[in-house]
């Protein structure tokens, strides 16, 4: 079994550090800083035997050159749609990794919207999302559309419900305080945030997420639910017709009211 835990950068990041814990050769998720990562790495006696990079942001890719001086063998995944330095092996949707040392193959998924090449990786029952989709959120449209995003979320919808998600950063809090706005009657919703503010309280990550967790309170997959469709409409000022419309109207809102 996987063994899957967070490294924490800067003020809110998180990369992710995956291990088979019978071996010692590890794998990181989006490391925008070296620092932490040598850290652990030399604190434990762990060798990097790769790097899986979602998208082009320094927030992800800012350590990569550091990781290789210490780790030249070190292979790193990054999607093919996208302008990123040392990436050796280019990946596209539905290509499948196998991961050496690690046992785990992993799907690749395109989710562009935040930006245009972002992917994601699927596998062991985890999910390496990036910024597509946080816990109760999901990220800003940058060089990707609005639309694009829509449908990324819409296909991270459709993978198990007992999916565990890893997204990149620390922002439930904020995201959940949101999401009350669109629908403050959600008792699954207020519940969450209850639990939430204990595990920030003590210090502690509120990733993962299980994919089901979402589907029930992050507004960003709830378009076609019909008390997500009244608030965005409410907000839009006028009726919506696709779900494409709906999240880009709750998306607006966020960035224009709340953000």
């Amino acid at each position: 079994m996987l063994k899957i835990r967070p490294i924490p950068a800067f003020d809110d990041n998180y990369i992710w550090l995956l291990q088979n814990p019978a071996g010692p050769r590890v794998y990181v998720v989006d490391p925008g800083d070296e620092t932490p990562v040598l850290e652990l790495l030399a604190r434990e006696g762990l060798e990097l035997e790769g790097i899986l990079i979602t998208h082009k942001h320094g927030d992800h890719t800012g350590g990569v050159a550091d990781l290789l001086q210490a780790w030249p063998g070190a292979q790193v995944y990054g999607p093919a749609n996208e302008a990123i330095a040392n990436v050796t092996v280019r990946v596209n949707g539905g290509d499948s990794i196998n991961l050496p040392g690690l046992g785990v193959e992993f799907s690749v998924m395109d989710v562009p919207g935040h930006t245009e090449g972002h992917v994601a990786y699927y596998g062991d029952g985890a999910l390496f999302c990036g910024d597509t989709m946080f816990a109760a959120g999901c990220g800003r449209v940058f060089s990707g559309t609005h639309e694009q995003l829509h449908n990324s979320l819409q296909s991270i919808a459709a993978l198990p419900p007992e999916t565990m998600v890893y997204c990149a950063h620390e922002y439930t809090i904020a995201n959940l305080g949101f999401a009350k706005w669109v629908e403050p009657e959600s008792a699954a919703l207020l519940q969450r945030y209850r639990e939430a503010s204990e595990l920030r309280s003590r210090d502690e990550p509120t990733v993962p997420s299980q994919l089901q967790l979402e589907l029930d309170t992050n507004p960003f997959l709830r378009s076609a639910e019909l008390t997500v469709i009244a608030a965005a409409e409410r907000y839009a000022g006028k009726k919506l017709t696709t779900g494409a419309e709906v999240f880009t109207a709750i998306r607006n809102w966020k960035d224009r009211e709340y953000d």
